[in-house]
């Protein structure tokens, strides 16, 4: 372990927004089940993400927008149960919010109802600034999402960085326009890290930077690309690797199956 403890009070949206007021920065993974969302509690980070990339890591989707309500749902309440004190954010799925602020506030309030989780996050600037303001209205907390936003993937021409040159305005006016409509924080996802840093200090809120440099006042990261799981998968030029969980757990399955085939497991001292 770190020596990094876990929360003795459950973490709040005030927590982090007073964090940012201290200058202390603050850490956000993704987690899909009962099992690592403990284990990530327990290693004091403060922040949990039931991530649509589940659509990705967890079902085997080609992309996000394949996830459904249901599937987020069923993880939603897993991370939940094994969160501990860490506040859990639920992403909001493509399709679930885009038609009306009455879906959007919908969607949400469904999937707080079932998994329990602490807040939403819902991907887009100014264009999606009415639903942020809807859920607020609702007294849910919201997560913004800009920059590189995953479940536009085709309408970006694909995973390029966003904000160089004249989209650094694009940037301010969407990152303006979230926090005018109420957001508690946002994600600043392939944005360059001069633009991130500088949009952090003048921020009333939180930031958390995916490929957006050290500015932001927290980092989140997908938590199979943080632990090399599975082992020698691509993984983006923002991604650094902590742990080597994929060849861990491939060479601990060999041992098994070795130990199997050869007579040794189980051994007297796991009979009855």
């Amino acid at each position: 372990m770190t020596g990094y403890l876990a929360p003795t009070k459950k973490v709040r949206v005030a927590d982090l927004a007073r964090k940012k007021a201290d200058g202390e920065k603050w850490a956000m993974l993704t987690a899909y089940d009962y099992a690592t969302a403990r284990v990530f509690s327990q290693a004091g980070i403060e922040c949990l993400l039931v991530g649509d990339s589940a659509a990705n890591v967890v079902y085997g989707y080609d992309t996000t927008n394949q996830v459904s309500v249901d599937e987020m749902a069923y993880l939603g309440a897993a991370v939940v149960r094994g969160a501990g004190n860490a506040l859990v954010v639920m992403d909001l799925p493509f399709g679930s919010y885009e038609a009306s602020d009455e879906q959007c506030v919908r969607t949400a309030t469904e999937l707080v109802h079932r998994t329990g989780a602490h807040m939403v996050k819902l991907e887009g600037g100014q264009r999606i600034a009415p639903r942020i303001r809807a859920l607020k209205d609702a007294g849910l907390a919201v997560c913004a999402h800009v920059g590189f936003t995953p479940q536009s993937v085709d309408n970006l021409s694909g995973f390029k960085v966003q904000g160089r040159d004249a989209g650094a305005e694009r940037l301010r006016v969407d990152t303006q326009a979230v926090v005018d409509a109420g957001a508690d924080m946002v994600v600043f996802e392939m944005v360059p890290a001069e633009l991130a840093a500088e949009l952090t200090a003048e921020s009333p809120i939180p930031t958390i930077g995916i490929g957006a440099g050290s500015g932001t006042d927290a980092q989140v990261l997908v938590w199979h690309d943080m632990a090399d799981f599975p082992a020698g998968d691509h993984r983006a030029k923002f991604v650094r690797r902590f742990g080597t969980v994929g060849e861990d757990l491939a060479a601990a399955a060999a041992e098994y199956k070795r130990a199997v085939h050869q007579g040794e497991f189980p051994g007297p001292e796991h009979a009855f």
